[in-house]
């Protein structure tokens, strides 16, 4: 397959460099200099294990010269989605599968825009990655990536998942894809988050009490807003799946708390956001969840 993957970051380069095993690969970035790194070095990936190998895809800051390819993966930060997918709408055709591995929900609304609905893949990956340097990353997290159609049978995509799973990625079509990423969500939108606001680890948030009891607020009213739209979750049963989540993993850093560290924009409209719009199309409340969307934004003002 003729791939793009839109959006260099540490796992847009995971993703890219696994799949330029056995298919052509360009990442699409916006740093000139970056990409000529890529394209001179190649992409260093260090395993869990300590191994390192590097991987060659290709990698441009300018795609004005390219044509459509057949799959479009999107890994930028969600508030530069639609400059990306703007300024790289060239490599859309009308029969390029177009797809989002981002975090959060709601990204088939703006993926929506730029190919019709019937060829856009939404969905969620439990493989994880950092930065280690400009092209080198850590893969620091092994599991299943979920992919589902926005509309119609998910079934279509099996050979899409097929793809992955060759290239390293264990992959599977999920029929009830949105589900998955509202699993996803209970972590993002409790103690990622709070660990971002009060840049700790994560374990720090299981630790201690007080940021516990508010990791506990969020996980409830987020299991009511998706049991809600559809997606019934037990709010114990998830409490306790994320505390023991973060007693086995307590050291970890997440791309919230990086972004408030570095003063950067964070996706927080697109994880604890989603929990409100969700809150507010059903009338429950998640008062929560709408305070920390103000503090993370009030946060990302700061000097």
């Amino acid at each position: 397959m003729k791939i793009a993957v839109i959006g260099p970051g540490a796992m847009g380069m995971l993703f890219g460099s696994y799949l330029s095993q056995k298919h052509d690969v360009t990442l699409v970035g916006t740093n000139p200099a970056k990409m000529q790194t890529i394209t001179e070095s190649g992409v260093t990936i260090r395993e869990m294990d300590g191994s390192e190998r590097t991987y060659h895809p290709r990698a441009t800051a300018d795609t004005a010269a390219l044509s459509p390819v057949d799959l479009v993966i999107v890994q930028v930060k969600a508030s530069a989605s639609e400059a990306a997918l703007t300024k790289n709408q060239n490599l859309i055709g009308p029969e390029t599968i177009l797809m989002t591995l981002q975090n959060g929900m709601g990204h088939d609304a703006l993926l929506s825009r730029f190919a019709v609905r019937g060829q856009i893949v939404i969905g969620t990956t439990q493989q994880g990655s950092y930065k280690l340097g400009e092209a080198s990353v850590c893969h620091s997290g092994l599991g299943k990536t979920f992919l589902g159609a926005v509309t119609g049978d998910s079934a279509r995509f099996a050979a899409l998942a097929g793809v992955f799973a060759d290239c390293g990625f264990p992959c599977e079509v999920c029929a009830q894809v949105q589900g998955m990423i509202w699993d996803k969500l209970m972590i993002n939108a409790s103690s990622s988050v709070l660990s971002g606001i009060l840049q700790v680890a994560q374990g720090y948030v299981e630790q201690d009490p007080h940021a516990w009891a508010l990791a506990e607020k969020l996980i409830r009213e987020l299991c009511a807003a998706a049991t809600a739209e559809g997606y019934p979750f037990d709010a114990d049963e998830q409490i306790a799946r994320i505390r023991l989540h973060l007693q086995k993993a307590p050291d970890g850093f997440t791309s919230i708390y990086a972004d408030l560290k570095a003063g950067r924009r964070t996706e927080v409209d697109v994880i604890n956001g989603a929990v409100v719009a969700a809150g507010r199309r059903h009338n429950i409340p998640v008062p929560t969840h709408e305070f920390v969307v103000e503090l993370v934004h009030a946060m990302e003002t700061r000097a």
